[in-house]
């Protein structure tokens, strides 16, 4: 027989600093190395990889071997909601430069939330698609209307597939910065995967900074009517 959840067990992994930061860096839903974890974390490699080791003893991290080396990536989406939720209620930390500063605006402004987008960015894109009718709010949950059907299928986006797989087709995800919901699920994630895809959306390898190019504003103005999507 298995005892209740031990919610202490897991607050003490994610309560030490360094290793917030390593689940931090790794919200985006992208695979990185210990090395650029170390680097993201301002630690050595040896302090940074026995973090790893303990994120990977308490089920929060997995690992996939990608040639000779090893990438982490968060256990799965129930972490990502996770840390997510508890943002929604951290303290904010006093920025302590203006670099600092100047990443922090732009994550709000728009970033990956996981495997969908998060910040200002994604919360307009959510509010487009539901004005335009092409999502409608049926209580907490969201749907796709036939109007929306047919606008994802101009993207090559086949809701009905999506919808027979076994993660949710939509979620409203909460927005930590924005305090508003922001598209996740299935429908969320092949959209951001297909905004990259297109070259609507740009990232880096080093941070979690998702931003819109000219020639995604355009499109998602003339397919989805969002004039301000991706602007500061």
């Amino acid at each position: 027989m298995t005892g209740s959840p031990d919610l202490a067990a897991v607050a003490a992994l994610i309560g030490d600093r360094t290793r917030a930061k390593i689940l931090l860096a790794l919200l985006d839903g992208g695979p990185m190395a210990a090395s650029a974890l170390a680097e993201r974390a301002k630690v050595s490699a040896p302090l940074a990889s026995a973090h790893l080791r303990k994120l990977m003893a308490g089920g929060l991290l997995a690992v996939q071997p990608l040639g000779r080396q090893r990438f982490y990536r968060l256990s799965g989406q129930a972490v990502a909601d996770a840390i997510e939720a508890l943002l929604l209620v951290a303290p904010r930390a006093p920025t302590r430069s203006y670099r600092e500063a100047s990443e922090n605006a732009a994550l709000r402004r728009g970033r990956m939330c996981h495997d969908h987008i998060g910040g200002r960015t994604g919360v307009t894109l959510t509010r487009g698609l539901l004005d335009g009718r092409f999502l409608e709010c049926r209580g907490p949950v969201l749907h796709v209307t036939p109007r929306g059907a047919r606008a994802f299928a101009r993207l090559d986006i086949d809701v009905g597939e999506l919808a027979r797989q076994r993660r949710p087709l939509t979620r409203a995800c909460t927005d930590w910065s924005e305090q508003d919901h922001h598209l996740g699920g299935n429908l969320g994630a092949t959209l951001a995967s297909e905004f990259f895809r297109r070259g609507w959306l740009h990232t880096s390898e080093t941070s979690r900074v998702v931003s819109v190019s000219e020639r995604g504003r355009e499109v998602l103005l003339e397919n989805f009517q969002l004039h301000a999507c991706g602007k500061a």
